[in-house]
């Protein structure tokens, strides 16, 4: 499956809890249903933002590692 995203956040070497944080804001930024892709190295990401998602209604379409880079995409809930 071929995602294309509308925006692109690459929070890669950050840590807790500063990919969550710009995640927040990053959505904001997105119009409703708009599609968003993470790009993180921080292995706690991959309980935050699922949690992230399911905290504000938005929907966690996909996520995968690929050699220690966590990807996510997540669609923004519609207003």
């Amino acid at each position: 499956m071929s995602l294309q995203p509308d925006a692109i956040l690459d929070a890669s070497g950050l840590n807790c809890p500063e990919p969550v944080m710009m995640l927040h804001n990053k959505v904001r930024d997105l119009p409703a249903g708009g599609l968003l892709k993470v790009i993180a190295t921080d292995p706690s990401t991959k309980r935050d933002i699922p949690k992230f998602c399911m905290f504000l209604g938005h929907e966690l379409v996909e996520q995968g590692e690929d050699g220690g880079t966590y990807l996510y995409w997540i669609r923004k809930k519609a207003d």
